[in-house]
């Protein structure tokens, strides 16, 4: 700091005179106009390859090679701090344009100082500049033999140890990086669909991963640059020599003596200036590519932190290397000295260590002794205390948590996310999302399953198990816990994983546990799709059709149905089992029947009878024929008039009618069932609303269709009729 005061005031004013010079001044202003118009185009660097690239063709004079190799040096030595003092690779992603630029630089100063050693080499080791011959003297000491001999290890260095061994690196580090690309977006798309980050958070981490795979594979096409470079330092080098040698004897009459001792310090002079930046470099490259991604120390801390946080280590070496002190004919100072040391560190590991467990305990007891004390006044409520009900919740007990994480090989994150896809494609419409937390209040074993905060499901699963589902027909029994399975209720039994093969053998249908609680999930969304649709939802489904049709999507809301009738109508549709896929038949029956009647039932209805092909293909297939169940005419005149006179509330009938009606009705669907065949109630217009609401809980097999929803290109089958006297087991009206 002296030093740099006592030049401070001497520089400051030979700036200020420099400044008054016209002359000055006037070089002053141009370059620094210069420098701003290179700025504002952004040529820097083209300027910088197009000059290496110069510097093949043109002549450089001695004191100019000087200053570029002074600068390549300082450029190589700037690389490799960098290098050392980044985090994580990619916080030098710019590093193999970097390595690629110094190494366009390093070769056209080789082939520049060639031409100036072949074409004045014989005026003297000053011919090529100070800095080669400097160089070459130290290295060679005066013996241009042992020049070549440390320069060919150097060589060897650079090309058989660091380069080959960090190009191998950042191969495999680019073929892996790639390999696991998939899963990591994977895995960001699971911790979405689980809310535990956001969209923006998703979007970075995204980018991360696709940074990290562009700069490893940068990084392998990079390597074969320096590896290129080692191999071209070498053959320059034999050029310089042999080259200089011929034409100091045959154009200059020099003996070979004589040239050789010259050219031989100029060559090893310039391939030195030229190996010690490339060595630098390989170093460099080495560094970035061994740096772990998530590493969030300096090299050097990471270091120190893991040679030296075992002080037990350290003993032991200090140990070793004093016993082999005090053995005869060792260099007895050296040995003990490192041992003293060693043992000097190890011991202040030690106390180190012991100092902080000390402070975290007495941290501790202090964070103890407050806790006992009167709480500190509460800030005020505010809504950021009020926790929103989650949509769809997932809660699960503490032993089933690594089903969960993805740390822990946790597959339920897919399951689900493949049930949110699956029941999306299916419905028409974006699920949201599946929050899934733990729950200590749950058994560990259990879990539940929530929408709007309401219990729909809870179950007990054994984790570590398979469930074997009987369905319907097995061959034997097998041995294990018996359950029901949550979906369906159907007999089940927990069996360990290597009775797999058995009860496969025996008929039953073997799940695991993610399975179990994905199907669970599955089929309680989509018996209850129609309460996850609300007006924010209709309003994306209706963003996404104003793309395609505008026009249609203006022309109805508001102007003839509100966003709160359009939301009605498609729960309705989707609370009778009818997807929403088809957005533009529902639009235009809407637009056609929207002016007539703003009641949502006879809306959903109509919008009904326009999906009635999609409605009949979901049940029936491609099948012609339509096997139904019909209601005798008599039962049918006897519901239309306890309807009419019903009216709003719906059908008055006594309650033994109503239970004989939905006995007969279950014995028909379960016939259908038995025979392989789907269970359609065909029913007339108006009675079709209220009997597929009689039906929903208790039969929920079978499905109820008005006459107007059969398409005219598909036969009826009647296959059974309810209220015949003549059938048995089905209700008489006399």
């Amino acid at each position: 700091m002296a030093f740099l005061d006592k030049i401070k005031a001497p520089a400051l004013n030979f700036l200020g005179a420099a400044k008054k010079n016209s002359k000055v001044a006037k070089g002053l202003a141009i370059g620094s106009t210069a420098y701003k118009k290179v700025s504002m185009f952004k040529i820097g660097t083209p300027i910088l390859v197009l000059a290496c690239l110069s510097m093949i063709t043109l002549p450089m004079p001695p004191f100019l090679l000087d200053i570029l190799f002074s600068v390549n040096i300082a450029l190589s030595m700037v690389v490799l701090l960098v290098s050392i003092y980044s985090k994580k690779p990619l916080d030098f992603g710019s590093f193999p344009s970097v390595l690629l630029l110094t190494t366009i630089l390093r070769l056209s100063l080789n082939v520049a100082s060639t031409r100036v050693i072949l074409l004045h080499g014989q005026d003297g080791t000053e011919a090529a500049g100070k800095v080669i011959e400097a160089f070459g003297n130290v290295v060679m000491g005066g013996n241009y033999t042992v020049g070549i001999i440390v320069f060919a290890i150097l060589i060897i260095i650079n090309f058989q140890v660091v380069t080959k061994g960090a190009g191998r690196i950042a191969e495999v580090s680019a073929r892996f990086t790639l390999d696991a690309m998939p899963g990591k977006q994977m895995s960001i798309d699971a911790d979405l669909n689980a809310g535990i980050i956001d969209q923006d958070t998703a979007r970075e981490r995204r980018i991360d991963v696709t940074r990290e795979a562009d700069f490893y594979g940068a990084m392998d096409g990079a390597s074969k640059f320096v590896k290129g470079d080692a191999v071209a330092g070498l053959l320059i080098m034999v050029i310089n020599l042999v080259g200089g040698i011929i034409i100091g004897v045959f154009n200059f009459d020099l003996s070979v003596a004589q040239a050789a001792s010259i050219f031989a310090i100029l060559t090893i002079g310039d391939g030195l200036v030229a190996q010690i930046p490339s060595l630098l470099l390989s170093v460099a490259a080495a560094i970035i590519v061994t740096r772990q991604s998530s590493s969030k120390q300096e090299m050097g801390q990471q270091v120190v932190t893991d040679l030296f946080s075992r002080p037990k280590t350290m003993y032991i070496v200090a140990s070793v290397i004093g016993i082999m002190g005090i053995v005869p004919g060792m260099p007895h100072v050296a040995f003990l000295l490192l041992a003293s040391i060693c043992l000097g560190i190890g011991y202040l590991v030690e106390r180190h260590q012991k100092q902080k467990e000390k402070a975290a305990l007495v941290k501790d007891l202090k964070g103890g002794a407050d806790g006992a004390k009167p709480p500190v006044e509460q800030k005020e409520l505010s809504w950021d205390d009020v926790s929103e009900v989650d949509v769809i919740g997932l809660e699960v007990g503490y032993r089933l948590i690594p089903m969960v994480d993805k740390n822990q090989n946790g597959e339920l994150l897919n399951r689900v996310k493949g049930v949110r896809k699956k029941l999306s494609q299916d419905l028409g419409f974006l699920i949201p999302p599946v929050h899934i937390r733990d729950n200590l209040d749950l058994g560990p074993n259990f879990y539940r399953i929530t929408l709007m905060g309401v219990t729909f499901g809870e179950a007990e699963i054994q984790h570590e198990r398979d469930m074997a589902i009987n369905p319907g027909q097995v061959f034997g029994d097998i041995p294990g816990l018996k359950a029901k399975d949550p979906a369906f209720g159907l007999d089940a039994v927990w069996i360990s994983k290597a009775d797999n093969d058995k009860a496969l053998g025996l008929g039953y249908t073997v799940v695991d546990c993610s399975t179990v609680i994905a199907t669970h999930l599955s089929q309680i969304l989509a018996n209850n799709c129609a309460s996850l649709i609300g007006q924010e939802e209709v309003q994306n489904i209706l963003d996404i059709v104003a793309k395609t049709q505008p026009k249609l999507v203006n022309g109805l809301v508001p102007a003839v149905v509100n966003l709160g009738l359009l939301t009605h109508i498609l729960q309705n549709l989707l609370n009778e089992g009818v997807p929403i896929r088809d957005m533009r038949t529902i639009l235009e029956t809407l637009v056609e029947y929207g002016p007539k009647s703003q009641d949502p039932e006879v809306l959903t209805a109509a919008c009904r009878i326009g999906l009635r092909r999609l409605i009949i293909q979901d049940i029936v297939g491609s099948e012609n024929i339509v096997p139904v169940i019909t209601l005798a005419p008599d039962l049918e005149k006897v519901l239309h008039k306890s309807l009419e006179t019903g009216g709003s509330e719906g059908i008055g009938i006594e309650p033994g009618m109503a239970q004989r009606i939905q006995k007969s009705l279950m014995d028909a669907t379960q016939a259908q069932e038995m025979e392989g065949e789907p269970a359609i109630l065909l029913t007339s217009g108006m009675l079709r609303s209220t009997l597929s609401r009689f039906v929903k809980n208790t039969i929920p097999g079978l499905r109820v269709l008005s006459y107007q929803e059969v398409p005219d290109d598909k036969q009826i089958k009647i296959v059974s009729v309810v209220g015949n006297q003549n059938q048995a087991g089905n209700i008489s009206m006399r």
